[in-house]
């Protein structure tokens, strides 16, 4: 491992807190050893020999219960000789171990837990009942605080957690034995979601949540929007609070962050929306008197009590609305699950696992683990690609038989959690790669010809793995809740070939459900190397990675696609990729519900997949997303599209054009904080890197022939159908100190294609004041100036008009970024501020640096003005007015960028020795300007915001990256995609982590959550 200066991507800027020397299996090995790896493992072989042990021990003990006979017979299925149990056990050993050689990976439970002596649960998921009543239980649900209990029980074995809450009274209803009003579901959720946030997992994670209410609850509405607090903002807005209160008000309504959201949506709903009708709230549970009096009645077909009626299209609606704006909830088909589950006769299904592949009823599991589909195409991206089926066949029939295993080897948190298993042994064979296998095929994912292949695919492990758990069956016996009958009866048995229903009507089946496509997460990336998660396309086919040592360093890693990488071991060119290298950011909606549509049909549970929407889709037709999933058979449907809720680097109103974006709490009192701030679009500010011509560029030279400076005012500008100015430079040994530092920051704005921001810097410039000079302007004659400052702002301004770019029309990503377009004032009370001394002997000055701070919305403190104060070069003014603009840009990452490149700002006879901020060392600067710029760097060290190169600690992601915008001409990377706007990631910092299939991932540099 070396340690070595490397650029960051983010912030392109040298780097050394970044340690390289690693390739990618280094990062693979080390996210292994993070989540998986037990006494001593290094590699994912390691865990696969674990695992495969683990289950093997299980067959050696159903061995030695058996007869002779059942021992002779596993001796030839395994084409042994010896048919002792020792034997026995060794052989399936090898054959677990070359299944997953192969490419099935069992999930994260069993990869973490299998084979150890750890008492965690190997099955990821449940699903919980929750009644009504707070402590009695009921004959078919358990009381709300057993529920409780059962469920951090769960979480603390490593089991996420789901439940139906629509037996819970609504708001309002009768509650006899106390003679009080309920509070209704949303209250006991927020008593869930604090005990999930107070349980840790087995593994060190807390555990998942998801939460289901049916469509028709009386409380519905309320549920829809529990996560919205966009209406809480406002009026903390309104009100004279300092950050600490505003936020302690925020916590205490701020709910369910532990859980995932899910509306159970009827067939009776989306009827009454089809033909424009009322829709009807009920519950079981006898409304309050005042309900009555407002409306509510009793329905006699079945007794239930009406609590009101809406339109059925306002109330879906309302659903879609706030997944546009949010991302949740989801929508589960719950009607639909019911008709389709192989269990018809003998559960009734009201609620998924956390993250929704899995519809289970009270007690129910998830037993997971997925095929890596990428790990058999052969050929990939030759002149003949096509899939080793047979390969893929004998690995399924494995996979199947270890998941079985997994249901006697699993320590169960509760007894009745294991009864309910033991009774159906439900597992979910799924799979991954999908999008990258796809890729190998050289079809593109989406497509009629990639959907075909998908279906394909699908169909195939259908067929072998229905065949492996008849063939189990014939072995072990059938489940016992197995009903030949009625099992043959359901919606996807009639689907099912011929000649597997005979099967099961002969033999019987030993698992009843068999199949589930999970969002695979991190086995994805540890196990296959990073291929596609699910059934999903790769988000990106290339990113960086950062992952925080325990000294507190950051590895950086350049991840690739484990497809794309061969890809480009064969020879492939990166900046020419064939058109099957689609990504979920570029994919049509359509392709995304096709894919989903075509395998839903193949899977007798449910598939997690999140359907990406472009942030400009109308929200009519995303809402004709839903209705189109609900037409082609899916059981659900989840869909992210990015915007400020859904995860802005702050949650605020975005300003309207033009105006003033930031909004202060009292115009009077403007110092103490912003309430909000902007959300510019993400990478809609450039870094300002000088474009590289290499046959040089025009310029025009003015020189300014003062009567207290001499120097010349050097402007350049490139011609490419227009005229566009870029840089300006001063030169001369009689110009005033400083001035040449301004001209370097005013270039880098220059370049910043924002002619507005521009325009902006050089009328604050025209302000300064200083010695004031006398010189000879192009068509003005001879001027008085404030300073030789303001002189360079006019000349420059004058060419900049001459040249039009003033009048260039387009976007002003920088000014719309800005917090405050006038600097906030103090009033009596003074402000805060951070102060420092400077002494340069070599100059003479000696001066107080000053930056002022106020405290933002999230609770920082941020720098918005630097001054100075004593004796200086007075055109140093125009530099800090031009830094206090620059440190008014919503990401730190911009100011950052100028104070870097002051850093080696050099004058004649101005080096000085100083002592290093932070430090007793003393060092020798080049300036009083560069001296400058490194104690502004170390405060916003200081305050968490930039380290001491100038590259942001917590990224927000609104910069675009040097290597995309520097050179206009040179090829794109298309393997690279751009990041989502979100939360900050714990990995990269970004603020890009979003949730996909109900786990946390980081969208910029692939992170995935805990849930993977």
């Amino acid at each position: 491992m070396t340690r070595s200066s490397v650029f960051c991507r983010r912030c392109a800027i040298p780097d050394t807190s970044f340690k390289t020397g690693f390739d990618q299996d280094d990062f693979y090995d080390s996210v292994l050893q993070e989540k998986y790896c037990k006494s001593g493992e290094r590699s994912r072989e390691e865990i696969f020999r674990r695992v495969a042990a683990g289950l093997a021990r299980v067959e050696r003990e159903r061995a030695e219960a058996g007869s002779t006979a059942d021992r002779r017979r596993l001796a030839e299925q395994l084409g042994i000789d010896d048919g002792s149990p020792a034997a026995i056990e060794h052989g399936f050993y090898t054959r677990f171990l070359h299944a997953q050689e192969a490419g099935f990976y069992p999930a994260g439970r069993i990869a973490s837990a299998c084979g150890t002596d750890i008492r965690a649960t190997l099955i990821n998921c449940f699903v919980q009942p929750v009644g009504d009543s707070i402590s009695e239980d009921g004959e078919d649900k358990v009381a709300i605080y057993t529920a409780l209990r059962e469920a951090a029980e769960t979480m603390r074995r490593g089991g996420g957690v789901g439940y139906d809450f629509s037996r819970i009274r609504p708001r309002g209803a009768q509650v006899k034995g106390t003679h009080s009003r309920a509070s209704g579901p949303l209250s006991y959720m927020r008593v869930f979601d604090r005990s999930c946030e107070t349980v840790e997992s087995a593994g060190a994670r807390r555990g998942a949540q998801m939460g289901v209410l049916r469509c028709d609850h009386p409380d519905i509405e309320a549920f829809v929007t529990a996560k919205d607090l966009s209406d809480f903002n406002t009026l903390i807005a309104q009100l004279d609070l300092g950050w600490e209160e505003a936020e302690a008000l925020r916590n205490r309504v701020r709910s369910l962050s532990n859980f995932n959201l899910s509306v159970a949506v009827t067939d009776a709903l989306m009827a009454a929306v089809e033909a424009d009708e009322d829709f009807e709230l009920v519950h079981a549970v006898e409304p309050s008197e005042e309900l009555k009096e407002q409306g509510a009645y009793r329905r006699d077909s079945d007794g239930m009590w009406v609590y009101r009626r809406l339109p059925a299209r306002a109330l879906w609606d309302r659903i879609i609305r706030q997944t546009y704006d949010t991302a949740e909830p989801g929508v589960v088909f719950i009607d639909r699950m019911n008709a389709d589950n192989n269990l018809w006769y003998a559960e009734s299904i009201e609620a998924t696992n956390p993250c929704g592949e899995q519809p289970l009823p009270d007690y129910g599991c998830c037993c997971l683990g997925s095929i890596n589909l990428s790990a058999f195409v052969r050929d990939a991206f030759g002149a003949a690609p096509y899939v080793d089926y047979e390969l893929l066949g004998d690995t399924i029939r494995t996979a199947v038989r270890m998941l079985d295993d997994v249901l006697d080897a699993t320590y169960w948190p509760l007894p009745a959690q294991r009864d309910e298993a033991m009774h159906k042994r439900r597992i979910g064979l799924g799979m991954t790669g999908l999008g990258t296998a796809t890729a190998m095929m050289k079809q593109i994912y989406g497509s009629d010809e990639g959907v075909a292949l998908a279906d394909a695919l699908a169909d195939f492990i259908k067929r072998q793995a229905y065949q492996a758990s008849v063939e189990l069956a014939k072995e072990k016996g059938a489940f016992p809740a197995f009903d030949a009958d009625k099992y043959l009866q359901s919606g996807f048995m009639q689907r099912m070939p011929t000649e597997l229903r005979e099967a099961i009507a002969q033999h019987g089946i030993r698992n009843s459900h068999v199949l589930s496509i999970a969002p695979t997460g991190t086995i994805s990336l540890a196990f296959g190397r990073n291929v596609s998660n699910g059934i999903e396309p790769p988000f990106a086919w290339a990113y960086t990675r950062y992952k925080r040592q325990q000294d507190g360093e950051r590895q950086a890693y350049e991840v690739q696609d484990r497809g794309y990488r061969l890809f480009l071991e064969q020879g492939g060119a990166p900046e020419q990729l064939p058109e099957y290298f689609v990504n979920a950011q570029t994919l049509p909606v359509a392709a995304h519900l096709a894919t989903q549509a075509a395998v839903q049909k193949h899977v007798d549970s449910s598939i997690s997949k999140t359907i990406n929407v472009p942030a400009d889709y109308d929200f009519e037709t995303f809402k004709q997303v839903y209705a189109d999933a609900f037409a082609a058979g899916c059981k659900g449907c989840t869909t992210y599209r990015p915007n400020d809720s859904t995860g802005a680097v702050l949650r605020v109103t975005a300003p309207t054009a033009r105006q003033t974006p930031a909004s202060f709490v009292d115009e009077s009192d403007r110092r103490i904080r912003l309430d909000q701030v902007p959300a510019p679009a993400l990478s809609s500010l450039r870094w300002p890197g000088r474009p590289e011509i290499a046959e040089g560029n025009p310029s025009w030279t003015y020189f300014v022939d003062g009567d207290t400076a001499r120097f010349a005012v050097v402007i350049g500008h490139t011609e490419n159908g227009t005229s566009t100015p870029f840089e300006v430079w001063v030169n001369g040994v009689e110009q005033p100190p400083g001035l040449g530092a301004t001209a370097k920051l005013l270039s880098m704005d220059m370049r910043s294609q924002d002619r507005g921001w521009l325009e902006k810097k050089l009328d604050a410039l025209l302000k300064t004041r200083g010695a004031p000079i006398r010189a000879v302007m192009p068509g003005q004659g001879e001027v008085v100036m404030a300073s030789a400052t303001a002189i360079v702002a006019r000349l420059v301004k004058l060419r900049c008009q001459q040249l039009g770019a003033f009048e260039a029309t387009g976007p002003t990503p920088v000014l719309d970024a800005l917090m405050s377009d006038k600097e906030p004032k103090a009033d009596t009370d003074g402000t805060m501020s951070w102060t420092v001394d400077v002494a340069n002997a070599q100059t003479g000055d000696d001066f107080v640096l000053g930056l002022k701070e106020l405290v933002m919305p999230d609770g920082n403190r941020r720098p918005y003005s630097v001054w100075l104060s004593g004796d200086y070069p007075r055109d140093l003014d125009g530099l800090c007015k031009l830094l206090s603009l620059d440190m008014r840009v919503i990401d730190p990452a911009w100011i950052g960028e100028k104070l870097r490149k002051l850093l080696n700002y050099a004058e004649p006879h101005g080096d000085f020795l100083a002592r290093r901020p932070g430090s007793k060392k003393m060092l020798r600067y080049p300036s009083t300007v560069a001296y400058i710029a490194a104690l502004m760097l170390h405060r916003y060290g200081m305050l968490g915001l930039l380290d001491e190169e100038g590259c942001p600690l917590n990224p927000m992601g609104v910069l675009a990256a040097r290597d995309a915008v520097s050179d206009p001409t040179a090829p794109k990377d298309p393997a690279k995609s751009r990041p989502l706007p979100g939360a900050p990631c714990p990995d990269c910092g970004t603020h890009a982590v979003i949730k996909r299939d109900g786990c946390d991932a980081c969208t910029a540099c692939g992170w995935v959550g805990a849930c993977g």
